[in-house]
């Protein structure tokens, strides 16, 4: 994962929890999966109109 091993990713998330102090932890976790479930969904949707588009129309 970008090249971060074990020992890294325990720096980082040390510096997390100096900035943001623990009980803000939980906050941010749910912040970020919010912002990451609308990411997703917003792609989703993309991909559906993008795919409508695509589909030739009959015309007859």
């Amino acid at each position: 994962m970008f090249g971060l091993g074990m020992p890294e990713l325990l720096v980082v998330l040390v510096i997390v929890v100096i900035i943001f102090g623990a009980s803000r932890l939980p906050q941010l976790g749910e912040g970020l999966g919010k912002a990451i479930k609308g990411f997703k969904k917003g792609i989703s949707e993309s991909n559906e109109a993008n795919k409508d588009s695509s589909k030739p129309e009959n015309k007859s």
